[in-house]
């Protein structure tokens, strides 16, 4: 049974916690690969067990993580991640400057692994099948919206990959994780560098 909750809005504790990049990358590892030990965790990502089973103490201390004593044998200490997803508005930060500094770094990182996954993905995307490479498609569109009518466009954007997350219906083919990535933002107009391409793809 899956005891994970489904998305966490954090507060400032846990913003100011997970803004290190060891400790974000123990997350995005326990809620992609499940449940693991220090240990294999510290090999997975190349670090030490030591840095790593403090780092997770850390993440624990906010509730992010928690350990699963019920799999551990003697000192092998089992970790997993409490919730799927991470969320936060960066204006709920406003009156605590150390959290808000917290959330425009979690940004900045997540959009430069945005970046590097993207390229990893072209790197090796002549290795999968033509199914996957004609499935795996990025679009750029430019709306005239409302603060209020961006929100409205992403709520229905949310629900539509919740529903793929709960029940993604039938399917050809073996499924692999995909990374999804939305991100609407106003067009700064005298920062543009060539501009976008204009609807789609």
């Amino acid at each position: 049974m899956d005891e994970q909750q489904s998305t966490v809005w954090l507060t400032g504790d846990q913003v100011r916690t997970l803004a290190h990049p060891l400790r974000l990358r123990l997350l995005g590892a326990l809620r992609l690969d499940g449940p693991a030990t220090a240990t294999a965790l510290a090999h997975e990502l190349g670090t030490n067990t030591g840095a790593t089973s403090y780092h997770l103490r850390k993440l624990a201390d906010v509730g992010l993580v928690r350990e699963e004593p019920a799999r551990g044998t003697g000192r092998e200490r089992w970790w997993r991640s409490v919730h799927k997803v991470s969320s936060w508005r960066a204006t709920s930060f406003d009156a605590d400057p150390d959290a808000r500094a917290a959330a425009d770094w979690l940004n900045s990182y997540f959009v430069q692994q945005f970046v590097r996954l993207a390229e990893d993905w072209h790197a090796a995307r002549d290795g999968y099948s033509t199914e996957w490479r004609d499935a795996a498609e990025y679009s750029d569109y430019i709306l005239t919206l409302t603060p209020d009518q961006l929100s409205r466009l992403n709520a229905d954007l949310h629900a539509v990959v919740e529903r793929y997350r709960t029940d993604p219906g039938p399917g050809h083919g073996a499924a692999e994780q995909v990374m999804l990535y939305t991100y609407g933002f106003p067009r700064v107009v005298n920062s543009d560098r060539g501009g976008s391409a204009g609807d789609g793809s």
